[in-house]
């Protein structure tokens, strides 16, 4: 159950940061448009969406099969 819903949160993490990299390319910064009176909390989410990449690509790399 714990690791399905840290698959998915890794997954929603990474949707986000792949969104945000996009509209970075229009000048708009998503992360910074939602958290951005709170910057300890943009900090955070680019920490967590970091983190979920490595999660992801460490839980895809040692898949058995």
């Amino acid at each position: 159950m714990f690791k399905k819903v840290l698959d998915w949160t890794a997954f929603v993490l990474l949707v986000v940061g792949g969104l945000n990299w996009g509209l970075m390319s229009v000048d708009y910064n998503l992360v910074t448009g939602v958290f951005g009176t709170v910057p300890f909390l943009v900090t955070v989410v680019y920490v967590l969406v970091g983190l979920s990449a490595l999660y992801v690509l460490f839980d895809r790399f040692n898949k058995k099969g």
